[in-house]
């Protein structure tokens, strides 16, 4: 009897665990949010030239080929040689083909033709046979060695040019990122033989399955030499994680490691890049048209005009990415922007002295300048905050020095301007610009066009409402839970006590409406300071939000930031904000 009774726990025991794992595994593959990449298409038919390689190099490398990605008329001009665009290659990854290369390739042949061809770039892809580079790793350094003898190859092709390439930029996707990052261990390698390296969904840290010796040998090899000369490697370097949609490559793997003497290393993730926002698979993220539009106005911005080449410059290399896919002020990219600029012309000037205004601009025939006098408002209220529904790239905000009535000169301060989905806002802390007189709100003259623009002075502590979050386990039983009352634009909601990767939630937004007639939209930001893994969620209001909270990355033992739920709200509605524990997410996270 006693026996029975053991084994009847036993099968209780094995029965639960076995739920909890599927619960765990369901999370992972299904619980993430819809495609919302859209799909990028080859204007004209695709067309692979096949580059002859040398005679030894062929026969040392029978199954892997080289090629040069083209469309049209492009692809027909190319097959005389030499070439004389910018060159950059391709690695796909495990199991991947070549011709994963021809949505990047199409995208950058379209903005070259915008421009007339001033500038191009060359598109070639390495064929590795669809090697299962992620199950045996005992071909990745003879991929690496074949990609070295690659980069030569091409280089040749340019032989001769005005203004031939030394350097070759690298798009790695998945292992072949990996492959890219072990060039630099070969003894002869020369490390300016790459000018940027940009990997998609490539585990850095580790193997997703380390099923042999060679893997985990090869990683141990790359990721030690990045660490123990990080002082050496000038590579710019970005990695770009595809989210919780990619179930294959967790993106905590993707992230490269953060050495206070190498600083010319970004990871990001989708769901944080401008103008993408969308969490991609691990295959998505080489055709999301989100992605690769973003990917090349970075390359198109790192030209150098003397050169004709990706620039030198390491500043401007970071420089160009964090504007593309860190931070977007809504204006396009300049190496030296003009602080100063001139505030000239036929133009209106109009006071503003209330501490919150809103100004709806509809077919107007005069250029306006709104000027809010700082010396009262900062006696009251710490910050301004000012945001626009207009989304071009032009100046729109600016600070006046010792100003009365109007101002000749102004601070650009639209550089420090931040682009969400629907708005482009700023945040200003009034202490951090003593000498600036007057905020001044631009509204251009315009024709059929109607946008909203929003200012508001405001407390800090107002504005930050702290919620700490649900225990782990609480099994989503308990909740907490925020009403946000007053007619403030925007909130931060500070989720205390929540910095661990085996820490998931579900946090609902309800917002009430009243006298509202035309439609609303709020955006929600999960933003993490520690990493760049920030998601947006954009509501119609009056509604209820579902959101789901986790971390790719731990938040390290010295940082002290803490998670925020920025909230961009109408001051028409109420937000009802509660938070409770997910627990099968927990699972999805521990399983992940």
């Amino acid at each position: 009897m006693l026996l029975h009774s053991v084994n009847l726990w036993n099968l209780a025991f094995y029965a639960f665990m076995v739920f909890m794992a599927t619960l765990g595994l369901w999370d992972v593959f299904f619980g993430f949010e819809e495609n919302k990449c859209s799909m990028s298409y080859m204007f004209e038919y695709p067309e692979y030239q096949k580059i002859e390689l040398p005679k030894k190099l062929a026969k040392r490398y029978p199954a892997y080929e080289l090629y040069l990605y083209g469309e049209g008329s492009y692809a027909e001009e190319h097959k005389i040689l030499p070439l004389t665009g910018i060159p950059v290659l391709f690695l796909p990854g495990n199991a991947g083909s070549y011709k994963q290369v021809r949505s990047i390739g199409s995208i950058a042949l379209r903005k070259a033709e915008d421009i007339d061809f001033k500038y191009h770039f060359d598109f070639f892809s390495v064929n590795f046979n669809e090697e299962l580079v992620a199950l045996y790793g005992g071909t990745l350094q003879k991929q690496t060695k074949f990609v070295h003898e690659c980069i030569k190859t091409i280089l040749k092709l340019y032989k001769g040019q005005e203004f031939a390439p030394k350097s070759v930029a690298i798009i790695g996707h998945s292992m072949g990122g990996l492959v890219a990052r072990a060039l630099l261990t070969l003894k002869n390698f020369k490390q300016d033989l790459i000018n940027l390296l940009i990997t998609q969904a490539t585990p850095h840290v580790a193997p997703v399955m380390p099923l042999d010796r060679f893997i985990t040998d090869f990683y141990m090899t790359v990721n030690n030499y990045w660490i123990l000369n990080a002082r050496h490697i000038n590579l710019t370097t970005l990695s770009v994680a595809g989210g919780f949609r990619d179930y294959q490559v967790r993106s905590g793997l993707t992230f490269l490691p953060k050495l206070s003497h190498h600083t010319s290393a970004l990871s990001v993730v989708t769901s944080a890049v401008p103008k993408t926002w969308v969490s991609t698979d691990h295959l998505s993220i080489v055709w999301c048209k989100q992605l690769q539009l973003t990917t090349i106005r970075a390359f198109f911005d790192l030209i150098d005009a003397d050169t004709k080449q990706i620039t030198e410059n390491p500043k401007k290399k970071l420089s160009v990415l964090n504007h593309h896919f860190i931070r977007h002020p809504a204006k396009h990219f300049e190496e030296n922007p003009a602080i100063i600029s001139d505030l000239t012309g036929t133009s209106m000037w109009v006071p503003v002295k209330v501490s919150k205004w809103t100004y709806v601009a509809y077919n107007e025939s005069d250029k306006i300048y709104f000027t809010f006098p700082l010396a009262n408002h900062r006696k009251i209220y710490t910050h301004a905050y000012c945001q626009s529904t207009m989304l071009d790239t032009n100046s729109w905000i600016f600070g006046c020095i010792n100003s009365t009535s109007m101002c000749r000169q102004g601070v650009d301060l639209s550089w420090k301007a931040e682009l969400l989905p629907t708005i482009k806002s700023l945040t200003l802390r009034l202490q951090d610009y003593p000498s600036l007189s007057h905020l001044v709100v631009y509204v251009p003259s315009i024709h059929g066009s109607k946008f909203v623009v929003d200012c508001e002075f405001f407390k800090k502590e107002k504005r930050s409402i702290q919620l700490p979050v649900t225990h782990l386990f609480s099994f989503g039983l308990t909740s907490r839970k925020v009403i946000l009352n007053t007619s403030g634009l925007f909130y931060n909601i500070e989720l205390l006590n929540f910095g661990q990767i085996y820490q998931a939630f579900k946090i609902n937004v309800v917002s009430k409406c009243s006298g509202v007639k035309e439609e609303i939209t709020s955006i929600y930001k999960l933003h993490i300071p520690w990493s760049y893994e920030d998601s947006l969620t954009i509501a119609q209001v009056p509604s209820s939000t579902e959101i789901s909270v986790k971390l790719h990355i731990a938040q390290p033992e010295n940082d002290s930031h803490v998670a925020l739920l920025k909230m961009y709200t109408s001051s028409d509605c109420q937000y009802e904000v509660t938070v409770k524990t997910s627990f099968p997410q927990i699972l999805g996270q521990v399983i992940a």
